[in-house]
């Protein structure tokens, strides 16, 4: 990306600018989207994938956006987005195509526009408290029909 890149300790953030040789401008935003992408909690990998491609962004919300829970109710809604084991989470990545980050009561999405917003559907249904069986079903629906749109 020719971008140069430190970690200023006293203010504690991560500077980035251009060098002569940058060969685009729009590098600069890519790279402040990977630096983003990473301090959220995403895998480097995944970060990566938004240096390389056009069409992926990072969608943030919170489960109080969704629906007011607090104590327990809070801690079962998030135990129902991640399942068991991290099956539920997975199988909403898997069939989106789409990488999720559960962090407290923030949710991180990273994926294409259409597919973020499945992915969205889908978490706040189980936030409300949709089980998880519904949950996938209504997910094969909508994703059999995005794959015959493609």
């Amino acid at each position: 990306m020719k971008i140069d890149i430190r970690m200023n300790l006293k203010a504690r953030k991560v500077e980035l600018k251009t060098r002569a040789d940058t060969p685009d401008i729009s590098n600069l935003q890519r790279c402040a989207d990977f630096v983003y992408a990473f301090m959220l909690g995403f895998d480097v990998i995944d970060a990566i994938a938004l240096l390389r491609m056009d069409e992926l962004y990072v969608e943030s919300f919170e489960i109080k956006d969704v629906k007011t829970l607090k104590g327990e109710h809070l801690s079962r809604a998030i135990g129902r987005l991640s399942g068991k084991g991290g099956k539920t989470k997975f199988a909403i990545e898997n069939s989106t195509r789409t990488r999720i980050v559960i962090a407290d009561t923030k949710i991180h999405i990273l994926g294409s526009f259409t597919n973020i917003k499945v992915a969205r559907d889908s978490l706040c249904s189980l936030i409300l408290g949709s089980p998880a069986p519904k949950v996938y079903s209504k997910l094969r629906a909508v994703t059999a029909r995005l794959a015959e749109r493609f």
